[in-house]
């Protein structure tokens, strides 16, 4: 048995890049808002996806131009932003 007091960390389900995109990503990239690339706009992602993979996640990460770092969501580990631009990436190709 655990000691009395004893802590017992349990760790959190990571969120799917799914459940990432609709909680942080869909209110601007869903409708374009401010400029947002939105997704499945194969022609707005074309050139976003050339960048490769590590700039997304950067900008998704830390912010860019107009969308702030994680979407806003700055609770999301960084995996799980990169899990949603995964998602954003394969419904946009």
């Amino acid at each position: 048995p655990a000691p009395t007091g004893a802590v017992v960390a349990v760790a959190a389900k990571a969120k799917s890049g799914q459940e990432v995109y609709d909680s942080a990503c869909v209110a601007c990239h869903g409708t374009g808002v401010a400029g947002a690339p939105k997704t499945g706009d194969k022609a707005a992602w074309t050139a976003r996806i050339a960048q490769g993979t590590a700039v997304l996640y950067d900008h998704a990460i830390k912010g860019f131009k107009g969308m702030p770092a994680k979407g806003g969501s700055t609770a999301l580990s960084d995996d799980e932003v990169k899990a949603g631009v995964d998602f954003q990436v394969a419904k946009s190709k």
